[in-house]
């Protein structure tokens, strides 16, 4: 699946998208963490890579844009340098759903969330992980003798990988996205594809809502040596199970609507109040 740069690369299905579209997105993927919260975390970065390819795609349907670009500002986390391989699955399925009616839209965030874990781990290992501290390590070891190249070297070693990256991440992406999604729908396997695809990604967020919400007590059961610590029995039944209920209360309060800053005010009068009395631990 190639073409020129003005030509639509799955023209014979129907897509809009070109490989000059794809490089845009790939540098506009540059900035990613420019703007970043704890609610929804890289999400804006991630509707700015993909925001111009998708008024494209849906360009002569408006209600069509609205429900994308709200669609793709849902909770998104993954090391910036490989965001383009997500963002170029994430274009070619948005062309199958302006394509056909009946293409289930919720496996666009199901695909997204199925992919962040995987490719987290490898994008954090080997570029945050191995290529960084190698650059720092050429960089510095120059620069503490006053050598000019230090900082050039590290620029370099860092920069070049991770640039040819996202460009391949950007067209591969979008690409092999293109390929798949055709013969999955063509063997007819597509709803469970989609199926698999989003139970991947509720197991991902479940787990990323371990490992990014804490909440344990201190509070015990009996006194003295004999007490009864309850986190450790909260342990046995489940792991992480306070968090868990944590998360659902605030999702329960979410949809219906409740107003996110009263949601914080509250979160802080809560662990205050929990934290004088020793109920939660600090």
């Amino acid at each position: 699946m190639t073409s020129k740069v003005g030509t639509p690369i799955n023209a014979e299905n129907g897509g809009v998208i070109t490989k000059k579209d794809l490089v845009r997105m790939f540098w506009r993927s540059l900035p990613m963490e420019f703007s970043w919260h704890y609610e929804r975390q890289m999400h804006m970065g991630f509707e700015f890579m993909v925001g111009p390819a998708l008024k494209k795609i849906y360009k002569d349907d408006p209600e069509g844009l609205k429900e994308a670009l709200h669609r793709n500002l849902e909770f998104f986390n993954c090391t910036a340098h490989v965001t383009p391989f997500i963002g170029g699955i994430t274009l070619a399925m948005e062309e199958m759903n302006r394509a056909n009616d009946d293409f289930d839209a919720s496996s666009i965030n199901a695909v997204k969330a199925a992919l962040m874990g995987p490719l987290s781990g490898i994008g954090d290992s080997l570029i945050l992980g191995t290529l960084r501290v190698l650059a720092v390590g050429i960089g510095t070891s120059l620069a503490i003798k006053g050598n000019i190249l230090g900082p050039i070297l590290f620029f370099l070693i860092f920069n070049i990988p991770t640039f040819i990256l996202r460009y391949v991440c950007a067209i591969k992406g979008y690409e092999l996205g293109a390929n798949y999604l055709e013969k999955v729908q063509a063997s007819g396997l597509m709803e469970k594809f989609m199926l698999a695809a989003a139970i991947l990604g509720v197991m991902v967020i479940g787990g990323m809502t371990n490992e990014l919400v804490v909440a344990k007590t201190v509070l015990k059961i009996g006194s003295g040596k004999s007490a009864t610590q309850i986190q450790s029995v909260l342990d046995g039944i489940m792991p992480g199970l306070l968090p868990l209920a944590a998360t659902a209360i605030y999702y329960k309060l979410l949809q219906k609507k409740t107003n996110v800053i009263l949601m914080i005010i509250g979160t802080a009068i809560f662990g205050i109040i929990c934290a004088q009395f020793g109920i939660l631990a600090a």
